[in-house]
């Protein structure tokens, strides 16, 4: 076995114990966590056309929770209380933070990501490039990858349990407009555009409307797609109401650079960020 397969395997063994008796191993824990913290294991990374969820890097998180206890943490005039630290950054790494951003250590940050006043939790890893906008949120073990652009407010939501559930994934060179939110495992295809305020779930209705007729789907949005909020009919007892989904009115072509392409993304379907 590898090193990593039988830290795996270690890990997969005092998930089944009472953390009581996991805290006695801690040690096997924390080198899981810093593996994470480093970049070198992750929750979620791509299998051919999609993705593999790494069960037993979440579990390590949530003995890690479990068996970690809250202590004052203390950095520069701020004071908090939590069983997690935050992220260290050296200048080293490449990576810009503005104050008083914050990430959680356990997350990863790839050099030449930009950190606004924005927050990245546990587990989550930030791909090379990446603009993180004022007040976006990055929940834990959320996958963007590099290049993406998440505009002021972005919520990406997170998921620890169950440890088979897939987090959010947003793919190379995607741009999420203003106070987009994308939960529950959602996810958005390469270089993709969102609207400002679309919100995706996971059963969120996603409906292709560039055709004759439409197509809908749920989870995922294709790459290159430009996707804006949307509602749709529906008959209740009460009467008729529109309820939210997602449309797809376009697709960023493949022939410009992203910069260019999304630009005319925004000016020719009037999407608003």
């Amino acid at each position: 076995m590898t090193q990593t397969e039988t830290l795996a395997a270690d890990i997969a063994r005092l998930y089944e114990l009472p953390a009581v008796k996991a805290a006695a191993e801690a040690d096997t824990v924390d080198r899981a966590i810093a593996l994470l913290d480093a970049g070198v294991i992750r929750v979620a990374e791509p299998d051919g056309d999609g993705w593999r969820v790494n069960e037993w890097v979440k579990k390590a998180i949530l003995i890690y929770f479990r068996i970690t206890v809250s202590a004052p943490i203390e950095i520069g005039p701020f004071a908090y209380f939590d069983k997690i630290p935050v992220k260290a950054i050296r200048p080293e790494d490449g990576v810009r933070m503005v104050p008083p951003a914050v990430a959680r250590y356990g997350s990863y940050l790839a050099p030449g990501v930009v950190m606004m006043p924005s927050y990245v939790n546990i587990g989550a890893r930030v791909g090379a490039g990446t603009m993180v906008d004022t007040w976006a949120t990055v929940g834990s073990c959320a996958q963007v990858g590099a290049d993406v652009h998440l505009s002021g407010g972005v919520g990406i939501g997170g998921v620890l349990e169950p440890p088979q559930a897939s987090p959010v994934i947003i793919e190379d060179g995607a741009f999420l407009g203003s106070r987009a939110i994308v939960v529950e495992g959602v996810r958005i295809g390469a270089e993709a555009v969102l609207g400002a305020n679309v919100v995706l779930t996971g059963s969120t209705p996603i409906i292709d409307v560039t055709g004759d007729a439409p197509v809908e789907m749920r989870g995922y949005v294709p790459p290159r797609s430009v996707v804006v909020p949307g509602t749709r009919e529906k008959a209740f007892r009460a009467g008729n109401f529109h309820l939210p989904c997602a449309l797809i009115i376009g697709r960023r072509t493949a022939s410009t650079d992203r910069k260019t392409t999304l630009n005319d993304a925004l000016r020719s379907y009037g999407v608003a960020v």
